[in-house]
């Protein structure tokens, strides 16, 4: 690493990632997946540059991670989290699951192409929840450029995204999450992650 790269690479802590986000930047965070780009969805413009900067299409919408089940149940409409949500959530979180769902009549969240559903996940990292819980919600999508693999490591977010602060984590090298929308009588499987649809199927036939 040249002294020109060293200028370039960001590395902030906890308080730093924190104002940051508040101030509407795009700030790259350790999850129990991969690196994230994380954005305040609440800041006008956030979203939109975190879209540009991956150079994400707009259909694809942005997941948003929390930091409790109470956050979550404030985001779901229109009376929180359905029944199978929310037994969903007691299974496999804090963990590698997204869930769609209704979204909150009034959340004017710019997360993509669908306004009145959102992603839903509960990270089981530390880190990540304690952001959310300073935060609010944050709206993410893996570190890499659209199509490409994730970024693993801050040396590897450097080299793709250059100056974005990166809270660091380490190695993050999991596998993405599996994303269930619960939107109809049955879930059903969006993406195949960490989790298998089988785990998923079973727990919903426990419920």
């Amino acid at each position: 690493m040249n002294e020109g790269d060293e200028a370039r690479f960001r590395s902030v802590g906890l308080d730093d990632a924190v104002a940051a986000l508040r101030d509407g930047a795009v700030v790259a965070i350790p999850t129990d997946t991969v690196y994230g780009l994380a954005v305040d969805p609440t800041i006008p413009g956030a979203t939109e540059a975190l879209f540009a900067l991956k150079a994400r299409p707009d259909g694809l919408d942005l997941p948003v991670l929390v930091g409790s089940m109470e956050q979550a149940e404030t985001l779901a409409g229109p009376h929180g989290l359905s029944a199978t949500a929310r037994h969903l959530a007691d299974a496999f979180w804090p963990g590698a699951l997204t869930i769609v769902v209704a979204r909150r009549p009034g959340l004017d969240w710019a997360l993509g192409a669908h306004d009145r559903t959102i992603g839903l996940r509960l990270p089981d990292h530390a880190v990540a929840r304690a952001l959310c819980l300073a935060v609010g919600a944050l709206a993410t999508t893996s570190a890499n450029a659209h199509g490409e693999a994730p970024c693993t490591d801050p040396q590897a977010l450097q080299r793709v995204f250059g100056s974005v602060p990166v809270l660091d984590g380490g190695h993050c090298a999991g596998a993405p999450s599996t994303v269930v929308s619960v939107l109809d009588t049955a879930p059903q499987c969006l993406r195949q992650g960490a989790l298998s649809w089988a785990e998923v199927l079973a727990a919903v036939g426990e419920a």
